[in-house]
């Protein structure tokens, strides 16, 4: 059986995409975090509500809350 050990806590951009997309480079993992916030409305506009700012680095845990409500924890 498999234990999430997610935690809610602040990350880097790249950092949470990664966990969100292991298989994938870096590089390409944040980008499809960013194509998945994008695309959500409501989930960008939860992100804003919170806070954040297209083209931020850190996230809040806040922030980092929003992203795992709505796309699920990774």
């Amino acid at each position: 059986m498999e234990t999430n050990n997610f935690k809610i806590r602040a990350y880097g951009w790249q950092e949470l995409a990664i966990l969100y997309a292991p298989d994938l480079t870096p590089e390409s993992a944040a980008k499809r975090l960013s194509t998945w916030v994008k695309l959500n409305e409501e989930l960008t506009r939860a992100l804003q509500q919170a806070g954040w700012r297209r083209g931020q680095r850190v996230l809040t845990p806040l922030q980092v809350q929003r992203i795992a409500e709505y796309l699920g924890e990774p």
